[in-house]
């Protein structure tokens, strides 16, 4: 076997919560990846559904300390978090654990809910981008269909609405995108440099869901975007909160945390567009009203005039994170 210390390396910051059921293949593809050395982060967002439990012992049948992150070619660590103090709040946990290698100079934000090719790690670590602030590969949805999730994500400037580059498109058929088409790289599958992190900071936490890395992509000064095209990877899309799919609405959970980060971002970068924002608003509502979707058209409205959130929302967070979240 080669030295390990000679192959590149690539932190992975991981934000899970309630991802019992995803985590495992997540994981199990990340560890099997060839030609790179991984420092993986798992910051649990105060899970309620065993998901600390069951890693702990899966890592014990792994022959993995939590602690230490050794037993492997590939280090895994814990950071519980105590709170479920939103996507952001994860991230950062976790980044902050890998930002203490100085050595580390690639961190990957990857969704709990997403799995690799064994190929994907190493192009990661090794794609010649040069200096950049943040990289961003082919979001693939999991269910065997070859399309297209998301390859980089666009923003009307007048509306707040993202866009997501070559949505639904054929992976086989569909050539790798230009970074200059893009905003921002998702969430699901995001590659920080290190320069980026010290002049951006961490990433925002008051969204809680949703928006965050768009407005984090906007402190990203002079440093470009940059697309791998060897970074794949499988996402299954919404398992924790209702995001919607090509064949699915999105929940009243998802509506709001939507609509309400699309109309916080607007206040901070484009307050002069704000009517037009709330004109989506309004439009998009009167849409699910005219399905007969009612509770989710005033989810739309109460969010974009930033309201507190209906009973049936508040209730699926816990009193701590309904304080962090409202």
């Amino acid at each position: 076997m080669s030295d390990l210390s000679d192959l590149p390396k690539l932190g992975v910051a991981i934000c899970a919560f309630n991802s019992r059921d995803v985590l495992e293949d997540c994981l199990h593809s990340l560890l099997v990846a060839p030609g790179v050395r991984l420092d993986i982060v798992v910051a649990d967002n105060a899970s309620t559904d065993g998901t600390v439990a069951w890693l702990r012992d899966w890592a014990r049948g792994q022959g993995i300390d939590l602690e230490t992150g050794r037993g492997g070619p590939h280090r895994l660590r814990l950071v519980e978090t105590g709170v479920n103090g939103g996507f952001a709040a994860g991230v950062n946990a976790a980044l902050a654990r890998l930002r203490a290698d100085p050595t580390l100079e690639r961190f990957w934000v990857l969704n709990p809910d997403c799995s690799v090719p064994p190929e994907t790690p190493r192009a990661f670590a090794t794609h010649p981008a040069g200096e950049f602030a943040l990289m961003g590969g082919r979001v693939l949805y999991a269910d065997g269909s070859g399309r297209i999730q998301i390859d980089g994500g666009t923003v009307n400037r007048r509306t707040g609405v993202t866009g997501n580059v070559n949505l639904g498109a054929p992976h086989a058929r569909t050539p790798a995108p230009h970074p200059d088409q893009m905003d921002f790289i998702t969430g699901a599958s995001m590659v920080a440099s290190r320069a980026f992190l010290d002049r951006a900071g961490p990433m925002p936490e008051d969204y809680f869901l949703y928006y965050e890395e768009v407005d984090w992509a906007r402190h990203r000064g002079d440093l470009p975007l940059a697309y791998c095209p060897g970074g794949v990877v499988y996402h299954r899309a919404g398992t924790a909160i209702g995001s919607p799919t090509l064949g699915r609405a999105a929940s009243t959970f998802s509506l709001y945390f939507k609509h309400r980060g699309r109309m916080r971002f607007m206040r901070r970068h484009y307050p002069a567009a704000l009517p037009l924002a709330f004109g989506y608003s309004l439009a998009k509502a009167a849409q699910l009203a005219l399905r007969g979707e009612f509770a989710g058209a005033a989810t739309i409205i109460g969010a974009s005039l930033n309201r507190p959130p209906s009973a049936a929302i508040r209730s699926r967070l816990s009193p701590d994170a309904q304080a962090r979240a409202f």
